[in-house]
């Protein structure tokens, strides 16, 4: 998403689920904010999709937009749908595979190393 086109979402009203569409067989990503500070994206995932474990630098904040999927932290899964926030720990594994088709949200806030 260019800076062009996020600036056509400040101060309006929308549904985040709305601005990313699924695709077939694949994962599409949509990014709504880039900062230093941190990011917004949004994901649709099509059914059997998913990410393979990783770990990321901080903690990414994970919201079920739309469907149902299976998450895992620390080798431990939980199912996740519609309405479900889950917080990822920094530098701490973690997965993401779709049950059905769904879409998240993924919150990422950067440390200030000046603190």
């Amino acid at each position: 998403m260019s800076d062009k086109n996020r600036e056509e979402l400040l101060g309006k009203v929308f549904r985040m689920k709305d601005l990313i569409q699924y695709q077939e067989g694949t994962i599409a990503s949509r990014m709504i904010i880039l900062k230093k500070s941190g990011s917004i994206t949004l994901f649709s995932f099509d059914e059997g999709e998913g990410l393979s474990e990783h770990t990321a630098p901080f903690d990414a904040i994970v919201t079920i937009l739309e469907g149902e999927c299976e998450v895992r932290v620390d080798g431990v899964s939980s199912g996740m749908k519609e309405g479900e926030t889950i917080i990822f720990p920094a530098n701490r594994p973690h997965a993401v595979q779709a049950i059905k088709r769904f879409k998240m949200m993924l919150t990422m806030i950067r440390e200030n190393s000046g603190n």
